[in-house]
C-alpha cells in the first residue's frame, strides 16, 4: 500500500470519510500558530481551485473558499453572524461589486 504525504488541512468529517472506505489515515489537531499557517495555505489552495474552475465546479468552489473565509473569521475570533452583518453593512454604505465599476483615477483638488 502506497502512503502519500499531504500536510495540509482538510473538512472536519474527512479522516472519517477515508477511514470509512478502508483507507489508514494519521491527521493531528492543530493550534494556534500552526492552525493559523495551515489556514492561511488552505485559503490560498482554496483562491487558485476558484480561479481554474470550470463551469461545472464554480459553485463547489465557491463554497469552500467561503468555508475557510469563516474558519479563519472563527479562529480570529469573529462569528459568520457577524461577518453577514459586517457584509451587508458594507453593501449597504459602499454597494456591491455588481455594477461592474472599475476606477481609472481620481483627481484631487489642490
Amino acid at each position: 500500500m502506497e502512503k502519500i504525504e499531504y500536510n495540509k488541512l482538510v473538512r472536519d468529517l474527512f479522516p472519517d470519510l477515508m477511514k470509512e472506505k478502508g483507507k489508514k489515515v494519521e491527521f493531528e489537531i492543530l493550534e494556534g500558530s500552526q492552525y493559523s499557517e495551515k489556514l492561511m495555505e488552505k485559503f490560498n489552495e482554496e483562491v487558485e481551485k476558484f480561479r481554474h474552475a470550470g463551469t461545472d465546479r464554480l459553485l463547489s468552489e465557491i463554497v469552500d473558499l467561503l468555508e475557510v473565509v469563516y474558519a479563519i473569521a472563527e479562529h480570529r475570533g469573529i462569528t459568520e453572524s457577524e461577518v453577514e452583518f459586517m457584509r451587508q453593512l458594507k453593501k449597504n454604505r459602499s454597494g456591491g461589486f455588481r455594477k461592474k465599476i472599475m476606477l481609472k483615477t481620481i483627481e484631487e483638488k489642490s
